[in-house]
């Protein structure tokens, strides 16, 4: 049999891709958390997870068992949910960056609102700095966007690479400023870019600045400039520029989902782990 408390650790384990963070966010200690992946590993006969000092990664077992776990979980809380007859209710002000609309993000909003019809969800879409600007104020509940890698460990989801893109075949004169595409201030990726220029004695001048991610597309498949996007977030159409563009290396981004304090139970707490559980299909893995 395989225990719903051992699956629940194990989604855990493989959302945040670290024993510490997992036995942090079930209010375990860390040697549960490794008992009940034992555990689950001893009933289900496969290892499930690649382990070292530095890293934490699900086998091909470990990426089967997510969708059998996920299920099991979701059938026993839509169970518990039918029999107690406890519908959620309230309102949740959700902000989510540029970077999601495009992609999966109102899928899970969607499985969201049948799972809980009775919540009144409110969708702000802006740049990262807003959002976290509207969550200091009280303006929202719940961000689900990025910031500066390293700056804390709260809300953490994931860090990736930030690439140079543009347009199939676009090439760049070194001795002319490199054309930036960029969304305006206050923009995480717009700051990485020029702080990565103006660290290497980079010369450069703006194309276009676009609060939109269509308008960004729209001016890199022009072959207006290039522009920096997290690596799993590269708009379609473009590519990443090949090794010898001679653009200096902008760093990462780390992608946070970050409450008010005060709001997150009810509505926001559920609506929280729904986007936990769906983030890795956000940023592009199996």
């Amino acid at each position: 049999m395989l225990d719903p408390v051992w699956l629940k650790t194990f989604l855990v384990v493989a959302e945040t891709r670290s024993f510490t963070r997992a036995a942090q966010r079930l209010g375990l200690r860390q040697s549960t958390v490794s008992q009940h992946i034992r555990k689950l590993e001893q009933a289900s006969t496969q290892q499930l997870f690649v382990r070292d000092t530095h890293s934490v990664e699900l086998t091909p077992d470990g990426e089967a068992m997510l969708g059998f776990a996920a299920n099991v979980i979701d059938t026993i809380d839509r169970a518990m949910s039918y029999f107690t007859g406890a519908e959620l209710r309230g309102r949740v002000r959700f902000g989510a960056s540029e970077d999601f609309v495009a992609g999966p993000l109102p899928e899970i909003l969607a499985e969201f609102r049948r799972s809980h019809p009775l919540v009144d969800l409110e969708l702000t879409v802006a740049l990262s700095g807003v959002l976290h600007e509207q969550l200091r104020s009280g303006e929202l509940d719940l961000v689900l966007g990025k910031r500066q890698a390293g700056e804390d460990a709260a809300g953490a989801l994931w860090t990736e690479p930030l690439v140079w893109v543009g347009r199939e075949g676009v090439a760049l004169d070194p001795a002319e400023p490199v054309p930036l595409i960029v969304y305006p201030p206050p923009s995480i990726t717009r700051a990485r870019a020029l702080e990565a220029l103006q660290r290497n004695g980079k010369r450069w001048r703006i194309g276009c600045t676009s609060g939109s991610l269509n308008g960004l597309r729209a001016a890199a498949l022009a072959g207006l400039g290039v522009a920096v996007f997290a690596r799993s977030l590269v708009p379609a159409g473009l590519v990443e520029l090949p090794p010898g563009h001679g653009l200096p290396d902008p760093g990462e981004v780390e992608f946070v989902l970050r409450a008010r304090r005060a709001a997150l139970q009810g509505p926001t707490a559920a609506l929280s782990d729904a986007i936990r559980t769906g983030a890795s299909r956000l940023h592009g893995t199996p």
